[in-house]
Protein backbone atom coordinates (compact mmCIF):
# COMPACT_ATOMS: atom_id res chain seq x y z
CA UNK A 1 0.00 0.00 0.00
CA UNK A 2 1.46 3.54 -0.84
CA UNK A 3 2.22 5.36 2.04
CA UNK A 4 2.93 9.12 2.45
CA UNK A 5 5.93 10.45 4.94
CA UNK A 6 4.23 11.79 7.69
CA UNK A 7 5.70 15.71 7.37
CA UNK A 8 7.07 17.28 4.65
CA UNK A 9 10.78 18.05 4.81
CA UNK A 10 12.00 21.33 3.87
CA UNK A 11 15.42 21.95 2.17
CA UNK A 12 16.90 25.11 1.01
CA UNK A 13 17.73 26.33 -2.89
CA UNK A 14 19.24 29.12 -3.52
CA UNK A 15 17.27 31.19 -1.06
CA UNK A 16 13.85 29.62 -1.80
CA UNK A 17 12.18 26.60 0.29
CA UNK A 18 11.18 23.80 -1.29
CA UNK A 19 9.19 20.45 0.05
CA UNK A 20 9.38 17.26 -0.68
CA UNK A 21 6.65 14.50 0.29
CA UNK A 22 7.65 11.26 -0.76
CA UNK A 23 5.13 8.08 -1.16
CA UNK A 24 6.43 4.53 -0.72
CA UNK A 25 5.92 1.20 -0.97
CA UNK A 26 7.26 -1.35 1.80
CA UNK A 27 7.72 -4.83 -0.08
CA UNK A 28 7.48 -8.27 1.50
CA UNK A 29 10.39 -7.55 4.03
CA UNK A 30 8.23 -4.48 5.55
CA UNK A 31 11.37 -1.80 4.04
CA UNK A 32 10.19 1.39 2.46
CA UNK A 33 11.30 2.13 -1.22
CA UNK A 34 9.96 5.59 -2.40
CA UNK A 35 7.89 5.31 -5.54
CA UNK A 36 7.21 8.93 -6.10
CA UNK A 37 7.93 12.58 -4.46
CA UNK A 38 6.82 15.88 -4.55
CA UNK A 39 8.98 18.88 -5.47
CA UNK A 40 6.07 21.78 -4.69
CA UNK A 41 2.98 20.92 -6.22
CA UNK A 42 4.94 18.97 -9.13
CA UNK A 43 4.87 14.77 -8.63
CA UNK A 44 7.85 12.96 -9.54
CA UNK A 45 7.62 8.99 -10.41
CA UNK A 46 10.93 7.23 -9.78
CA UNK A 47 11.28 4.76 -12.26
CA UNK A 48 14.35 2.93 -11.19
CA UNK A 49 15.80 2.32 -7.69
CA UNK A 50 19.26 2.85 -8.43
CA UNK A 51 20.79 2.16 -5.12
CA UNK A 52 20.10 2.20 -1.30
CA UNK A 53 22.49 2.79 1.35
CA UNK A 54 22.74 3.27 5.46
CA UNK A 55 24.29 6.19 6.89
CA UNK A 56 24.58 7.25 10.42
CA UNK A 57 21.52 8.35 10.82
CA UNK A 58 19.72 7.99 7.59
CA UNK A 59 18.91 5.37 4.91
CA UNK A 60 19.78 7.24 1.21
CA UNK A 61 18.08 6.06 -2.25
CA UNK A 62 19.35 6.78 -5.79
CA UNK A 63 16.47 7.02 -7.89
CA UNK A 64 15.95 7.72 -11.62
CA UNK A 65 12.88 9.54 -11.96
CA UNK A 66 10.24 10.08 -14.74
CA UNK A 67 11.75 13.42 -15.90
CA UNK A 68 15.13 11.87 -16.95
CA UNK A 69 16.87 13.19 -13.51
CA UNK A 70 18.49 11.27 -10.85
CA UNK A 71 17.95 12.30 -7.15
CA UNK A 72 19.12 10.81 -3.53
CA UNK A 73 16.39 11.00 -1.40
CA UNK A 74 17.27 10.86 2.45
CA UNK A 75 15.20 9.24 5.03
CA UNK A 76 15.23 9.67 8.99
CA UNK A 77 13.71 6.80 10.11
CA UNK A 78 13.59 8.43 13.62
CA UNK A 79 11.47 11.37 12.67
CA UNK A 80 9.62 9.71 9.46
CA UNK A 81 11.05 12.66 7.63
CA UNK A 82 12.68 12.91 3.94
CA UNK A 83 14.71 15.29 2.20
CA UNK A 84 16.61 15.53 -0.84
CA UNK A 85 20.52 14.83 -0.80
CA UNK A 86 21.64 15.60 -4.34
CA UNK A 87 20.37 16.06 -7.77
CA UNK A 88 22.02 15.03 -11.19
CA UNK A 89 20.23 16.98 -13.98
CA UNK A 90 19.84 14.68 -17.13
CA UNK A 91 21.31 17.76 -19.00
CA UNK A 92 24.63 17.80 -17.13
CA UNK A 93 27.04 14.70 -15.67
CA UNK A 94 28.21 16.56 -12.41
CA UNK A 95 25.60 16.16 -9.52
CA UNK A 96 25.09 19.32 -7.24
CA UNK A 97 26.62 19.38 -3.86
CA UNK A 98 24.07 18.93 -0.55
CA UNK A 99 25.07 20.39 2.66
CA UNK A 100 23.74 19.78 5.82
CA UNK A 101 21.06 22.42 5.11
CA UNK A 102 19.90 20.85 2.05
CA UNK A 103 20.44 20.78 -1.90
CA UNK A 104 21.93 23.58 -3.59
CA UNK A 105 21.15 23.48 -7.07
CA UNK A 106 23.34 24.30 -10.02
CA UNK A 107 22.53 26.46 -13.00
CA UNK A 108 23.79 24.95 -16.24
CA UNK A 109 24.18 27.54 -19.30
CA UNK A 110 21.02 27.29 -21.93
Amino acid sequence: MPRVGALPAIIAGEGSLMAIRVECYAGYRGEEEPRAFWLDDRRVEALELLDRWLGPDYRYFKVKADDGNIYILRHDQVRDEWSLGAFTSAQTTSPTTASPRGLHFRRTAS
